[in-house]
């Protein structure tokens, strides 16, 4: 029985072990499939994303650059046909009427920016000169104005009203004219290139003091004046007179005196007609010239460095000095098509009535071109 009950058991044993043992073998073998069936999954994913990353680089800059073009071009084309008198002749009335009502008139413009843009623009208070004024010539619209009713000394400004008198005298331009101890310069002792005795022609001594703003030329030219110097300073007064430049009183025709005042707006009277004598314009725009002083050639140059600029279209010009007066730049220019007169009187430095120049330029022809 011992016997058989044992054998009974390990036969019993041996029949389930093939069973065991299979479904292991079955258990298993499902791991396998799933090793190559993940692989692929990755690439499946990476082949997704790309095509999406090559959709948002290449499509979002083009839909900007479509949007932003065609709104320039719409903003340059219509604001060149604003009606742009309208709106300047609107615009100086709104500032002068507010500086009416602010009792003041330190600054106008017909452009009538607002104080941010003119801040941006570089007007006052950062122009240097103390006394500014420029103002369109046709229209009379008040570009920018700092005590332009003022009256003050206008130093050699005085020569451009030496040179008027003189024109419209009709005295022969050929002339000789000797400097003589007369004109030399007594009441600032100045020095002067042409010395006592130098002959010349009465054109020439016009353009050097014009041009150069020589002393004793503008001197000379007022004593060869029928009645002397003393006729020549009233014919020049009576002048000032018949302009309507009310504020102006001449003592002499050279601007040594501190006693030659004038205003701004009396000065853009004067530069209006100097312009309509075409040697006036010539001779205040020559850039050099060249004059045999004691049989030596000497060459003498515009004091007003812009008219040798090409930018600038500058059809009368003068500078003046004195130490009463600051140094002092007029002129008649054009800025994009538009005439203007330009006044700046008392800059401190050399070169800050020509800065003042440049600003005021850069000024209006964005202001014009914003039109």
């Amino acid at each position: 029985m011992v016997r058989s009950w044992k054998q009974t058991v390990l036969v019993s044993v041996l029949s389930v072990l093939p069973l065991v043992f299979t479904s292991a073998g079955h258990a298993a073998e499902p791991a396998k499939p799933r090793k190559p069936a993940t692989a692929p999954a990755k690439p499946a994913r990476a082949a997704a994303q790309k095509p999406v990353a090559r959709t948002v680089v290449k499509q979002a800059p083009a839909r900007t650059q479509a949007a932003a073009k065609p709104a320039a071009r719409i903003r340059t084309v219509i604001k060149p046909n604003e009606d742009a008198g309208d709106r300047r002749a609107r615009m100086a009335a709104a500032v002068a009427n507010a500086n009416a009502r602010q009792g003041s008139s330190v600054q106008r413009a017909s452009f009538a920016p607002s104080p941010h843009a003119l801040a941006q623009a570089g007007l006052p208070p950062s122009l240097a000169s103390a006394t500014v004024l420029v103002q369109d010539i046709h229209s009379q619209d008040i570009l920018v104005a700092k005590n332009e009713h003022v009256i003050v000394p206008i130093a050699s400004i005085t020569k451009l009203m030496t040179a008027l008198v003189v024109v419209d005298a009709n005295q022969a331009l050929n002339e000789v004219i000797e400097i003589t101890h007369e004109d030399i310069d007594t009441e600032k002792n100045t020095h002067s290139r042409l010395s006592v005795g130098t002959k010349l022609i009465r054109s020439e001594l016009l353009q050097l003091a014009l041009m150069s703003s020589e002393n004793r030329a503008a001197h000379a030219l007022g004593r060869n004046y029928p009645g002397g110097l003393t006729g020549f300073v009233q014919a020049m007064n009576a002048k000032a007179q018949l302009l309507g430049m009310h504020d102006t009183r001449y003592i002499e025709p050279t601007g040594l005196s501190s006693r030659n005042v004038s205003s701004p707006t009396d000065l853009v009277r004067l530069m209006q007609t100097a312009a309509l004598r075409p040697l006036i314009r010539q001779y205040t725009t020559s850039t050099e010239m060249a004059v045999t002083v004691n049989n030596r050639v000497q060459q003498f140059r515009n004091t007003n460095a812009l008219v040798k600029n090409p930018s600038w279209d500058i059809s009368v010009s003068k500078t003046g000095f004195i130490n009463e007066a600051g140094r002092c730049l007029v002129m008649l220019t054009s800025i994009e098509g538009r005439d203007l007169a330009i006044v700046l009187l008392d800059s401190a430095g050399t070169m800050t009535r020509t800065a003042d120049a440049v600003r005021i330029r850069q000024w209006v022809e964005r202001e014009i071109r914003t039109l």
